[in-house]
């Protein structure tokens, strides 16, 4: 039998990790839980969920209608509940903005692969959605051409979306991320990423493969594919506006590495941050001179 008011318990002691982490700024955010085929908890709009209280959660229907609870449901639940349409596997989803993962989807940059390992093994490519204003069915439909094929989602000039088998195991993914994508801005600061090697990065996959982990880089669709390259959802990049700017992409590695179309693949965006490097660095010597 489902414990309901222990999950309840549970989405606020994840509401507080996520406001003691700086990941949700007074009332942002929200949390869900799926507790039947057409029930799940949802966390209230226009609270902190530093200080959440079972009572506070409401419980909706698989449409976004309130069926019980005495305080409004949040008012992006709809994107929650795409995730659970299109993932019949997934009982939870946090939604927040943890402010570096966010920094990336302003500034609609590719999350770098290969540098760090228990980013290949937990989370792998990460997409950016196109932007949408939040809310309605519109910013729902967003994440469903990446769903499949992640847990975590960057929304565009928003915030991160991860979702999983309960809510401790959907927050981690969120977790993990802005940790990672603190540690690349750091690393540019110091004015270099080192990738990870072809070789190092296939015994990752390997591992993850081995662990029961997902990753369409392990599948036959796939297989081919540059796995350091952000192949799994770089076909989205036009259309949400995401380039690579500040951090370049790795050294080709896959069965087409050598080969002239995988030059050519990394696509005009590289060239222009190459370009972009190198005037910055002219203009730098040019200015010593004076």
């Amino acid at each position: 039998m489902t414990n309901v008011h222990k999950i309840k318990q549970d989405m606020c002691d994840i509401g507080r990790r996520i406001y003691n982490k700086g990941f949700a700024a007074a009332n942002d955010g929200n949390i869900t839980v799926r507790v039947s085929d057409n029930e799940v908890l949802c966390t209230p709009t226009m609270h902190c969920k530093g200080f959440l209280k079972p009572e506070d959660i409401s419980t909706i229907d698989m449409t976004g209608k309130q069926i019980a609870g005495s305080k409004p449901r949040s008012s992006e639940a709809l994107l929650h509940l795409e995730i659970y349409k299109q993932r019949k596997d997934i009982k939870s989803v946090v939604h927040c903005h943890p402010p570096h993962a966010t920094a990336f989807a302003i500034a609609r940059e590719p999350i770098p692969q290969c540098v760090l390992p228990e980013v290949e093994v937990f989370l792998g490519d990460v997409p950016i959605t196109q932007y949408e204003t939040p809310g309605g069915q519109s910013f729902a439909d967003t994440i469903i051409p990446f769903v499949d094929r992640t847990n975590v989602i960057l929304l565009a000039n928003h915030g991160t979306v991860s979702f999983g088998e309960n809510v401790e195991r959907a927050y981690w993914w969120t977790e993990i991320l802005d940790a990672y994508c603190r540690m690349l801005i750091l690393a540019k600061q110091l004015g270099h990423v080192e990738f990870l090697n072809e070789k190092k990065s296939r015994e990752l996959l390997d591992l993850k493969d081995k662990w029961g982990w997902k990753d369409p880089r392990n599948t036959e669709q796939y297989k081919d594919c540059d796995i350091c390259a952000n192949d799994i959802f770089r076909d989205s990049w036009e259309d949400s506006h995401v380039q690579r700017r500040a951090f370049g992409a790795p050294e080709p590695m896959g069965p087409n590495a050598n080969k002239p179309a995988a030059a050519a693949s990394s696509g005009s965006s590289d060239q222009e941050a190459l370009i972009q490097m190198i005037t910055q660095r002219v203009v730098a010597e040019l200015s010593k001179q004076r």
